[in-house]
């Protein structure tokens, strides 16, 4: 193909950030036995936390929340709705999540296969709204850390996906221009519309195979599927 330069998205779309996460707050729960302060379900503490992390994200991607506020806030709400007001065990639980959660080594179906079969034909990086220490970390334990030459973290560029800042400062520090590259993500608003508005090529990652009105320049619903066409 004509690129140079691979930009991929890391959680779902390398890493498996669900798996990892569920895995993550499964362990808390036992160490910290939420079940004996009024979270007796497992289920139910994690989809109440799913979703107040999936809004507060949301907020802090809108500018609305600052990055420490989200850390900790997502939790305190989760255990308020339980009627558990404990701001310690809100922070403690902060804490230890973002210590446990990029150890999990674990990816999506074909992730390393992908980077295996990309290495050497084009240049890759990586372009995340994750923290930067938490990023780093989690392609560390994963072992895909060498396969990235530029690593573009929200904190990093002082921006975030879809805003054209973090595609440009991106591009700066690649050394690369738009027709040379190929983003790669699964988030059709952020990853897909981001490249869309700087002009760059893109594949929507879709395993769900959602529906949608975005116009990718390509779209996959398993990796493999990408190795084919890289």
């Amino acid at each position: 193909m004509k690129y140079k330069h691979l930009f991929f998205d890391l959680d779902h779309t390398l890493w498996d950030f669900d798996a990892a996460s569920t895995q993550t707050w499964k362990i808390l729960y036992e160490q910290y036995d939420l079940a004996s302060r009024g979270m007796p379900d497992f289920d139910a503490f994690f989809g109440i936390y799913t979703g107040h992390n999936d809004r507060m994200w949301e907020r802090f991607r809108a500018g609305f929340m600052k990055r420490d506020e989200l850390r900790w806030k997502r939790i305190w709400h989760t255990l308020i709705d339980f009627r558990v007001y404990d701001n310690d065990l809100a922070h403690q639980l902060s804490d230890a999540y973002l210590e446990l959660l990029p150890t999990r080594a674990i990816l999506m179906p074909s992730a390393k296969e992908l980077l295996e079969h990309c290495k050497g034909r084009y240049s890759m990086h990586l372009i995340t709204n994750g923290f930067e220490a938490t990023q780093r970390l989690k392609l560390q334990h994963a072992g895909i850390e060498e396969y990235f030459v530029e690593i573009i973290t929200s904190e990093k560029s002082n921006s975030m996906k879809p805003h054209p800042e973090i595609f440009q400062f991106a591009l700066q520090a690649a050394g690369a221009e738009c027709p040379d590259c190929l983003m790669i993500g699964d988030a059709i608003d952020i990853d897909v519309l981001g490249a869309i508005n700087v002009g760059m090529d893109c594949v929507y990652y879709n395993p769900q195979r959602k529906p949608h009105s975005r116009k990718p320049t390509y779209e996959v619903a398993h990796l493999e599927e990408l190795t084919k066409l890289l």
